[in-house]
C-alpha cells in the first residue's frame, strides 16, 4: 500500500464516522415499516454507490447507539426462518435530530465544495 492509499482509508474512516449516523436515521425515516439489521445494510448498498462498503459491521453498534440515544426504537421479532431479529424505526426525537443534522450536513458540504472549487 503507497502512501497516497493508506491516508486515502485514514480520510474515509474519519468521514464515515459521523456520515453512518445520519445514512442510518435517514433510511429508517424514509422506511414505511420498521427494518432490521441486513434491511438496512442491503437499502445502503442499494443507494450509497459503494460509499459504506465494509462499514456492514460497524452499522449494529450505531444503531445500538442511536437507540440508547433516543432517536430510534427497536423491538426483537421472532422468524420463522432464523434467529429473532431486531426491527428498528425512527422516533420523534430521531426525526428532529436528522433535520438538524441534515442542515448541518448541507452546510458542511456546501462549504467544502466551495473551498475545492476555488
Amino acid at each position: 500500500m503507497d502512501d497516497t492509499e493508506s491516508h486515502l482509508r485514514k480520510f474515509h474512516k474519519e468521514l464515515s464516522a459521523g456520515i453512518v449516523s445520519l445514512a442510518l436515521l435517514g433510511v429508517l425515516a424514509h422506511s414505511r415499516t420498521p427494518m432490521y439489521g441486513y434491511q438496512i445494510v442491503k437499502r445502503l448498498e442499494h443507494t450509497g454507490e459503494g460509499v459504506l462498503a465494509d462499514k456492514q459491521s460497524a452499522l449494529y453498534p450505531v444503531l445500538r447507539n442511536l437507540a440508547a440515544a433516543g432517536l430510534l426504537d427497536s423491538e426483537v421479532e421472532p422468524s420463522v426462518t432464523g434467529p429473532p431479529r431486531r426491527y428498528y424505526r425512527i422516533t420523534p426525537l430521531g426525526r428532529r435530530v436528522l433535520r438538524e443534522w441534515s442542515l448541518a450536513w448541507i452546510a458542511t458540504r456546501d462549504y467544502v465544495d466551495t473551498i475545492l472549487e476555488d
